[in-house]
């Protein structure tokens, strides 16, 4: 593992330089640390996709963001609306530096995407996996480019059920099967990476995590998580959670920062890592086990039927 490394001076946004002639597509932009995200890319000059599936929130989202921003119709449940969404993206968009696998839901009542995949899994995993492997090809053409995908600190919480991923055998938990998801997240970055690597490409893949972030995925929290998101009582719980604008330096430093390289995973840098400002946090010994890497891999292919040809550099291909 990389160890974990302090700033001598803290990273904000001010780092970010002009963006102008990029392309970057953040799922799940129309609010919470996407939005944010969204918004600082588009005031460095980036032409950036909000992919949401409420179009009309992403609408809305986009006038209020400015610059050059489009949306785009994306819903990770239903691996008919990923394919859709990658096609429409490849017809409006030719060049692409940088996706941010951003969306995701968190501890919601039991449900299944469309495809009868366990909705937590679903949505936070099989489905950016995906949508990356039927960009990857425009990404590969672009040297630096980067795919980062936003784990959580839940992760650490997490085990991969691999004879039972879908929860069919065995009780449902909700926090068990979402620590599941942001773990496979990990997995699933630090396995792309390794094939990149192999490959020879010039895209990496990084990660990160928020910390505690007042946002709306907490909305299916009990009473005691959503009390510590209350605007009120910030100054109360300052060191777990922060608003969504510093939540997201996160994401910034993994998608921008020249230093960073393949594999780095970014969290804050406060106590438990619920807080502050970005830096190179550790990922646990399970995130880095080579032989689940290996084994989600190859199940979530057999899942999504979206391949990685990464050594043939060609777009990804849906088996028949």
């Amino acid at each position: 593992m990389r160890q974990r490394t302090r700033m001598t001076e803290r990273w904000t946004a001010d780092k970010i330089g002009d963006l102008r002639g990029r392309t970057a597509v953040i799922t799940g932009a129309n609010t919470g640390i996407g939005f944010e995200t969204a918004k600082v890319l588009a005031e460095r000059g980036a032409t950036v996709v909000l992919a949401c599936r409420d179009t009309a929130k992403a609408e809305a989202a986009a006038v209020r963001i400015g610059g050059a921003v489009t949306t785009l119709r994306l819903d990770l449940a239903s691996l008919t609306s990923v394919r859709q969404a990658a096609d429409d993206l490849r017809t409006r968009h030719p060049r692409l530096d940088l996706l941010i696998n951003n969306a995701g839901i968190m501890i919601p009542p039991y449900g299944r995407t469309e495809d009868g995949f366990e909705l937590q899994f679903g949505v936070n995993h099989l489905g950016h996996f995906a949508l990356t492997g039927l960009l990857l090809d425009l990404l590969l053409e672009v040297p630096g480019s980067r795919i980062v995908t936003v784990s959580s600190n839940g992760h650490k919480r997490g085990d991969l059920h691999v004879d039972d991923l879908m929860w069919e055998r065995r009780k449902y938990r909700r926090m068990a099967a979402y620590a599941q998801s942001k773990l496979a997240n990990l997995l699933f970055t630090y396995e792309l990476q390794r094939r990149l690597a192999a490959t020879g490409a010039r895209t990496i893949a990084v990660a990160a995590h928020p910390g505690g972030s007042r946002t709306d995925l907490m909305r299916h929290s009990p009473l005691h998580n959503r009390l510590g998101t209350n605007r009120l009582l910030a100054p109360v719980v300052s060191k777990l959670v922060q608003d969504a604008r510093l939540s997201a330096l996160t994401t910034l430093r993994a998608a921008i920062d020249p230093s960073a390289r393949g594999g780095d995973y970014y969290g804050p840098d406060g106590w438990g890592e619920w807080t502050g400002f970005p830096v190179h946090v550790e990922s646990t010994a399970r995130s880095h086990d080579l032989d689940l890497q290996r084994w989600l891999w190859t199940e979530s292919e057999r899942l999504t039927r979206v391949t990685y040809p990464i050594s043939e550099q060609t777009p990804a291909k849906e088996q028949a």
